[in-house]
């Protein structure tokens, strides 16, 4: 299966939730008029594109309606598509120059971040770099063994402590591991305890005053792993770790099993975070980087009959 029938049969849920209810709109007026931006705002908070999204995007639509003097109601899909393309552009790579680069991957427990991890540093290493892994989060057991489960699929190492020692350990023995091996990119994974938002951020400063001191120079980038299925919620939980974390970019999961994927819409729009990958699947290589163009079309991609 290519790459965008992946994407597409990965977003078949929220295509329908999204497309779906946009062209019942579209189709149920004869003319553009007030009672169908209206009938348009409310399908889309209810596909989980939140209000303030969905307000500027009825607004935008309003403007380009305007603009090119339209007057067909079946013309609208097309410039939807415009529309949400427009607001997905963004800095969706990563930016890994300087060797041995660092890779933090925070989130709350069961987003799906161990498994993005051991995804990513598979990618990595299919684009031959040399994946050295360290597993930080070090408040459960289970990480730590579920990290390994991943390194050992992904082929690549693990640097790993005892449950309940310093992450912040952890995160130098990685790097001093990553120099001797000459390793290209270390990927560390964090604890996610959100509900104690002042551990967190004491952890988190350590850790970077750890990867400032050993690797002064070096690239880093922070993802944010978050769970599509939450809907709203996710969104939530970005505005929280925006304020604990550096975040350079959102790693959006579980695409495949929900119809919430409006959602990335949402982040984007709201929190100007960039969305860097897409989980569309449980198999290692289903995390996609994401585009925005290939996004839309597959989300707006007609079903056959």
């Amino acid at each position: 299966m290519g790459i965008f029938q992946k994407i597409k049969s990965g977003l078949q849920k929220t295509r329908q939730s999204i497309l779906g209810g946009v062209s019942q709109v579209f189709h149920s007026f004869q003319s553009i008029d007030e009672e169908l931006y209206e009938e348009l705002e409310e399908t889309l908070i209810m596909a989980d594109i939140g209000a303030i999204t969905s307000e500027r995007i009825v607004e935008a639509l309003r403007q380009k309606v305007k603009e090119e003097k339209c007057k067909d109601p079946n013309l609208l899909t097309g410039m939807l598509k415009e529309i949400i393309t427009g607001m997905l552009q963004g800095d969706s790579q990563l930016h890994l120059p300087q060797k041995p680069a660092m890779i933090l991957v925070i989130g709350v427990n069961g987003v799906g971040k161990t498994t993005t991890i051991g995804k990513l540093a598979y990618q990595l290493k299919e684009q031959g770099d040399r994946v050295i892994l360290g597993a930080a989060d070090t408040f459960r057991a289970a990480a730590i063994d579920q990290l390994q489960i991943w390194a050992d699929r992904a082929g690549v190492d693990l640097i790993k402590h005892k449950e309940g020692a310093d992450p912040a350990a952890v995160v130098f023995d990685t790097i001093s591991a990553a120099k001797a091996r000459k390793a290209d990119v270390i990927i560390c994974d964090t604890a996610g305890r959100l509900h104690n938002k002042k551990n967190l951020m004491d952890e988190l400063s350590k850790i970077n005053r750890v990867i400032d001191r050993e690797l002064p120079n070096a690239s880093k980038e922070v993802l944010l792993v978050l769970d599509a299925t939450t809907g709203q919620n996710a969104v939530n939980q970005a505005r929280e770790f925006m304020q604990a974390a550096g975040i350079t970019g959102i790693v959006l999961t579980k695409l495949d099993g929900t119809a919430r994927g409006g959602i990335i819409i949402a982040i984007k729009e709201e929190l100007g975070l960039p969305v860097k990958y897409i989980g569309v699947g449980e198999q290692i290589d289903d995390l996609q980087p994401f585009d925005p163009q290939q996004f839309v079309d597959a989300l707006f991609a007609e079903e056959p009959a």
